[in-house]
């Protein structure tokens, strides 16, 4: 988790936890479509609910929980997939990016289809609201249009979620590509401030010519 995901997402869920039932996912399947390495999924995941909890989210308040335990998501994932276009897919910004980056690499399908799966992490739950970085409005968009077809099609079903975002710090870019986007896939984290960097590394990250 880097100072994007913090300022877009983190601590927004942290001062939004009070105010509503809310539920936050460690989304350990989607990460399997950039997990190459046998064991890093493990060890990410138990490291991803330290920081949640270190951030401020209180176990007894909100609920947290690993994707991969609810088979739902997966279920709900293959119905979503059945409900959604090629095409729409295929306009998808994010999907469009990383696999230009991947360039002659392994391209999931799964980096293609991903979309599908988030639209079942928010309609699983019927959420009226999704706190998301600016980068995410166009995922929340296409879940949208998925669960008013689904709706159209086969009654009344899913609540039809709107996405909100933080007043400053929806859109964190790049210390070193400044017209990008802070970002876990970039070549280089040399533009990245984690959030387990420590204090030297984040200086001179900030102090780069």
């Amino acid at each position: 988790m880097h100072l994007g995901n913090y300022l877009g997402a983190l601590r927004n869920w942290v001062s939004g936890q009070h105010a509503g039932d809310v539920y936050h996912g460690i989304v350990d399947l989607h990460a399997l479509t950039v997990t190459e390495t046998p064991g890093v999924l493990g060890e990410n995941t138990l490291d991803l609910a330290a920081m949640l909890f270190a951030v401020g989210l209180d176990p007894d308040v909100a609920t947290i929980f690993v994707q991969s335990h609810v088979p739902e998501h997966t279920q709900l994932g293959w119905i979503m997939e059945c409900t959604v276009s090629f095409g729409e897919l295929s306009r998808m910004t994010q999907f469009k990016d990383k696999s230009a980056k991947k360039e002659a690499d392994f391209v999931s399908a799964g980096l293609f289809t991903y979309p599908a799966l988030q639209a079942a992490d928010i309609l699983l739950y019927d959420a009226d609201e999704v706190p998301v970085g600016d980068d995410q409005r166009q995922h929340i968009e296409i879940t949208r249009d998925i669960a008013l077809r689904f709706n159209h099609r086969f009654g009344d079903t899913f609540v039809i979620p709107k996405a909100v975002t933080p007043a400053a710090g929806a859109r964190v870019m790049d210390l070193l590509h400044p017209t990008n986007k802070m970002s876990k896939s970039t070549d280089t984290d040399a533009g990245i401030i984690y959030l387990t960097d420590n204090a030297a590394d984040i200086e001179k990250k900030f102090k780069r010519p």
